[in-house]
């Protein structure tokens, strides 16, 4: 990217140096040959940072440094923004009636998660190698054409040729829930009904698997003083982005900004 092709960008007089840009921009996405969305919006990016570290040392805010997850730490300038944000930004609680009124919105969103009780067959293969993927899927093809329906005979085909170490209780993997399982396989689980075998072999990062769905338990509503703290927790990450966003431009609004567009905050 030729940098010389986008104007400078300075903030209250402090210009942000065209690479610290152009590493920003590496983290965020544009269409194909087009560099100048992602550098903008970089641009955009870093002066917001700017606007914001100039106000926290406007301030004097002192933070101390957290840590993020284990062996993770903010950066100094990542707690001086967190600080000022905290000083700045404060956003009453949500009443119990916007609390009430969000869940009447539509309390079918609130469920417990599902439960499925699954067996399989895994015929284990690197889907990357396409060769051993072809042969794991002919593989798989052949075994279910000899299942046939049958539960006791699926067990007993898991118990023989199964890869994965169920084979030991007949392919049965217990109970599932959401996340427990790599993705593809909970989406062939999500379309299945109880007792069904899956029509056709399953790809995973593991192989080619036949599924079999022995029960499923769907989840049901939960009541809404189960899910009042979630609620309330949501509308309030709501308002405290909608406050930041809001101080943000106040800031913006009485600064002097050149090369980065601010005005869509």
């Amino acid at each position: 990217m030729n940098m010389a092709l986008f104007p400078d960008v300075i903030v209250n007089g402090e210009e942000i140096p065209p690479a610290a840009i152009a590493a920003e921009a590496q983290n965020h996405e544009a269409p194909k040959g087009k560099p100048g969305i992602a550098w903008r919006k970089a641009a955009r990016a870093l002066a917001i940072r700017s606007l914001l570290l100039q106000e926290a040392r406007a301030r004097a805010i002192r933070a101390d440094v957290q840590e993020l997850a284990p062996g993770r730490f903010e950066t100094e300038e990542e707690a001086l923004i967190r600080g000022l944000l905290e000083e700045a930004v404060v956003v009453p609680a949500a009443t119990e009636a916007e609390i009430r009124a969000e869940w009447r919105k539509d309390p079918d969103r609130f469920r417990s998660a599902p439960l499925w009780e699954v067996s399989h067959i895994l015929c284990a293969c690197d889907p990357r190698d396409e060769d051993a993927c072809a042969a794991a899927e002919s593989r798989a093809c052949g075994l279910l054409s000899r299942i046939d329906g049958d539960p006791k005979g699926f067990a007993a085909l898991a118990a023989r040729e199964s890869d994965c170490g169920s084979k030991s209780g007949g392919g049965n993997l217990g109970q599932l829930g959401p996340g427990d399982t790599v993705p593809e396989f909970e989406a062939a689980l999500r379309k299945m009904e109880e007792g069904e075998i899956s029509s056709e072999p399953v790809l995973s990062r593991h192989g080619w698997h036949i599924v079999r769905l022995n029960a499923r338990a769907d989840g049901h509503v939960l009541p809404y003083e189960t899910v009042r703290p979630r609620i309330a927790l949501a509308l309030e990450k709501l308002a405290w982005a909608r406050a930041s966003r809001e101080f943000v431009r106040q800031l913006a609004g009485r600064a002097q900004i050149t090369g980065a567009e601010l005005d869509a905050i």
